[in-house]
């Protein structure tokens, strides 16, 4: 593989670490030619070993053989731009986490029929925008046994940089897609849909019922207002988390955290 020393901040090659918006690397029009950063040796490897192919290395000039040897080894032949952590730090605008980048090609999102078919567990996540709350939901996610995730196109997007590196590159691990329609959509698959939200008609997220369901949709709203009315009344069933010292909701990371948990498949 070429190491090629970084002499410069506008050396041709290393745009994509530094001068894309995550706009730019989703590239909207054509998909198929978006680019995903991941950063840190760990969530590099998950990457790697989930399929993902590599076209460039950004790395620490110590952890060429140290951290990321086996990562270099495994990337076979595509360029791996080096430099000092201060020099790498001015041309990103931040210090690496663990020293080491990689910009990884996008791979086609599966269909709803693909995600949704063998699934007995999947979340819904409804217009939630913050990077770092996708981030946290899909490490929860594939943690705590959700089979799939279906995103509103309201929502962010999980391969954003932020997203990858929060979610630890889980990323990578849950199969996910854009959910075009309303969840009344998940029926045609025999989901029972669950709304989490705080209303008059809610049961209890404990509630025995829920454990008959074999196949449960776990719809999360908004970090903000939550789920809108209409899209709570498109789902079979209100849940509330139960809450104690007058405390009346939960960030909605930690809320899928603790709706993933007790809702786990048997």
């Amino acid at each position: 593989m070429p190491i090629i020393k970084i002499t410069a901040l506008d050396l041709p090659g290393v745009e994509v670490f530094c001068k894309l918006t995550d706009h730019q690397l989703r590239n909207k029009l054509h998909p198929q030619e978006g680019t995903i950063i991941a950063e840190s040796p760990k969530v590099i490897r998950v990457a790697l070993k989930a399929g993902y192919e590599p076209i460039s290395l950004l790395c620490e000039e110590r952890h060429i053989n140290g951290d990321a040897a086996d990562i270099i080894m495994q990337c076979g032949d595509i360029p791996v731009y080096t430099g000092s952590r201060d020099l790498l730090a001015k041309l990103t605008g931040y210090t690496l986490t663990r020293g080491v980048l990689c910009a990884m090609h996008r791979k086609e999102c599966p269909s709803m029929e693909d995600v949704c078919r063998e699934a007995s567990r999947v979340v819904v996540i409804d217009g939630v925008v913050d990077t770092t709350n996708i981030g946290a939901i899909f490490r929860s996610a594939a943690a705590l046994g959700i089979d799939g995730v279906l995103l509103t196109r309201t929502s962010c997007d999980p391969f954003n940089r932020r997203s990858v590196r929060v979610s630890m590159g889980s990323v990578f691990l849950v199969p996910w897609t854009w959910l075009d329609g309303t969840v009344e959509t998940l029926h045609q698959w025999d989901f029972h849909t669950v709304a989490m939200a705080l209303n008059d008609n809610s049961i209890a997220l404990d509630d025995p019922m829920l454990k008959t369901k074999p196949k449960l949709a776990i719809v999360m709203g908004t970090e903000g207002d939550g789920l809108s009315q209409e899209a709570i009344a498109a789902t079979d069933t209100v849940v509330r988390i139960p809450m104690a010292h007058g405390v009346d909701s939960l960030n909605v990371a930690a809320a899928a955290a603790v709706a993933f948990w007790e809702l786990r498949k048997s």
